[in-house]
């Protein structure tokens, strides 16, 4: 493994801020479009068993048929791999939102309705501060899932250290294999340790 970094510090260095970029580009995505969305379906309970439906049905389509699918609308490199990861993080956190802002305690809400707060300061104040832990949760789901499923993005040309992975597994370099894989292992455990720090700042007190 010495070699290995001796001869491809530079390009690792390089492959993992590639691997990051895609990665956190389209877990943002995913937070800024399921967590709004999953808050809006608690509010119309019939829409939200189709709009779930959807989800999990995209979820299902395999990753590189998905990232295939990316190449004849959006051609290939990094924007196909985000999107198509964005589309993947978005069922934990639209389950997760919907399920935290569903179990809310009623009492609280109606406390929030007797001080005479409007819905998006119900939202803001009481719903989304303690439905933060199992929002997060999904948001550390899918993070995970997004890093792990990024190195596949080498297939279309996006980068990252699943061209360590695949060019190891083509020319049948061990080195390679292992010199993508463990980082990849890395930069999830570091991912779920940050969203758990951050999780446990957003959880009340009294959770």
């Amino acid at each position: 493994m010495a070699d290995f970094f001796a001869s491809n510090g530079s390009d690792l260095l390089l492959k993992t801020w590639e691997h990051l970029y895609i990665s956190v580009f389209a877990l943002m995505l995913g937070v800024i479009v399921a967590v709004p969305l999953g808050i809006v379906l608690t509010r119309f309970k019939r829409t939200s068993s189709i709009v779930m439906g959807l989800a999990t049905i995209l979820q299902t389509v395999p990753s590189l048929a998905l990232l295939a699918l990316m190449i004849p609308i959006f051609g290939i490199g990094k924007l196909p791999a985000i999107i198509a990861l964005f589309i993947y993080s978005l069922l934990p956190i639209l389950r997760n939102t919907y399920i935290g802002i569903q179990g809310v305690d009623a009492g609280l809400k109606d406390a929030g309705k007797g001080m005479g707060m409007t819905d998006m300061e119900l939202i803001r104040l009481v719903e989304l501060p303690q439905a933060a832990p199992v929002i997060m949760s999904g948001i550390r789901l899918s993070g995970v899932y997004v890093i792990a499923w990024a190195t596949l993005a080498s297939y279309i040309g996006a980068g990252g250290l699943g061209d360590f992975i695949f060019n190891g597994l083509n020319l049948f370099i061990p080195e390679l294999i292992i010199g993508g894989t463990i980082p990849v292992t890395l930069l999830a455990l570091f991912a779920d340790f940050l969203l758990g720090k951050l999780e446990k700042k957003l959880t009340p007190a009294n959770a």
